[in-house]
């Protein structure tokens, strides 16, 4: 590997975090009031995806759908079975409670995307777009709803009302 690709991929990652953590940020500012402040945060959020989506294409990781899928669903399975798993038993053992909540909801979410991504594989290699779809996330442990509407989160409880629908 050149030494030019492992600096897209460390660039990457970073213009990825920090998108991410922008975004957190931005919740924050929001809350504390500051509605300018959350929007500077949500504008650098916004150029931290362009700089990390513009490293991924340098790379060449953008590839064709079922490629794609492949790839989303490697990473999700990856996370179910080998990354959370021992995370999740590990703040148990540290009863960590707070780490305990994250890594449970990202682990049943992830269980979802894996559905998801491998019945898409599926129609996506027959030649087919998936059916109609719409979604929804908890906007407290992330869980990944598809389908019609429920009553609750069946991982935290939070009201069906509270998700976010994603467009």
């Amino acid at each position: 590997m050149s030494r030019t690709t492992e600096n897209l991929k460390t660039a990457f990652a970073g213009e990825s975090q920090a998108n991410r953590k922008y975004l957190a940020y931005a919740e924050r500012a929001a809350a504390d009031g500051m509605p300018n402040v959350a929007k500077l945060f949500r504008a650098a959020a916004d150029a931290e995806t362009v700089h990390a989506l513009r490293h991924w294409r340098a790379l060449g990781m953008i590839r064709d759908t079922v490629q794609n899928l492949e790839d989303a669903l490697a990473g999700e399975t990856y996370e179910v079975d080998q990354m959370y798993p021992p995370m999740l038993a590990q703040a148990q053992a540290d009863q960590e409670i707070s780490a305990q909540h994250a890594f449970r909801g990202a682990l049943e979410a992830e269980r979802v995307h894996v559905a998801l991504y491998s019945k898409a594989l599926n129609s996506v290699r027959s030649g087919q777009d998936i059916e109609e779809f719409r979604a929804w996330t908890c906007p407290v442990c992330g869980y990944t709803h598809a389908g019609g509407e429920i009553d609750k989160c069946p991982v935290c409880g939070v009201a069906f009302s509270k998700f976010r629908e994603v467009l």
